[in-house]
């Protein structure tokens, strides 16, 4: 796969992002980051907790090393961040990554390195659960200019006769994220390709704004499930969510009260 030039961003990781009207590149809000505005967090928050407890019975030198810098906030951050590794919290992302890079390969008719087993599974439930969807695209980055939003799209199909928005997703479970899918995928529905080395955009074919895809394929299981996801409604919250943003914007400016 040749290597794509990567897209400028600032400290935050938002893409750099030309205006329509031209002039000099601004930063745009990441979708992932927009759609995430409205999540209730306690779930993840739950478990990230639970990992960190974990990692710290699983490694003594850490404990000891929390007890002695009690007011080194970085020491501590250091700390949990080890302990979350110790408790293996990253293998998931790193698999997942892995799979998107090969589903990628097969959707593009790449050949795919050596893999293990398992993958193999994983690889051959994704072809079966996506052998009714014609690719258009792959990993596609777009912009929402009237939100000044961006980001890339993993697939984008043909499906019962539409062009749709597809992610893939290789967690355990959908479930508890489908609010946000929801937004995300309803952002890239109303998005146009853009080249950052030119700024130019380019529209995309007649996406289906109703309805879009999530390709679940659950790492190291050898399952893959299609999933509606309903946009119209991941629209609207779009929006809502970018009042949300407004008012926070607005709060932290300490316009929202006043001295008596």
């Amino acid at each position: 796969m040749s290597a794509r030039q990567p897209i400028p961003r600032d400290r935050f990781g938002s893409p750099y992002v030309v205006p329509p009207n031209g002039g000099k590149p601004v930063p745009y809000t990441r979708a992932t980051t927009w759609a995430g505005t409205l999540d209730d967090r306690w779930n993840l928050e739950q478990w990230k907790m639970r990992q960190v407890a974990i990692g710290l019975a699983d490694r003594p030198d850490l404990l000891l090393a929390v007890t002695t810098q009690r007011d080194d906030k970085k020491a501590l951050n250091a700390a949990v961040q080890a302990a979350m590794e110790a408790a293996k919290s990253s293998a998931a992302a790193t698999r997942g990554t892995a799979l998107h890079t090969l589903t990628e390969l097969l959707d593009l008719g790449r050949p795919l390195p050596t893999i293990p087993l398992d993958v193999v599974a994983d690889l051959a439930a994704y072809e079966t659960a996506t052998a009714g969807l014609e690719m258009i695209s792959v990993e596609e980055f777009v912009v929402v200019d009237e939100l000044q939003v961006a980001g890339t799209f993993d697939r984008l199909v043909r499906h019962e006769g539409k062009v749709k928005i597809a992610d893939l997703k290789t967690g355990a479970s959908v479930e508890y994220a489908m609010g946000s899918i929801a937004l995300q995928l309803a952002i890239y529905s109303r998005g146009v390709a853009y080249d950052h080395t030119t700024g130019t955009r380019t529209p995309l074919p007649d996406v289906d704004q109703e309805e879009a895809l999530v390709i679940h394929l659950p790492a190291g299981l050898g399952v893959c499930t299609l999933l509606r996801v309903n946009i119209r409604l991941g629209w609207e919250a779009v929006l809502i969510a970018g009042r949300v943003r407004r008012f926070r914007k607005y709060a932290a400016s300490g316009k929202l009260s006043d001295r008596v």
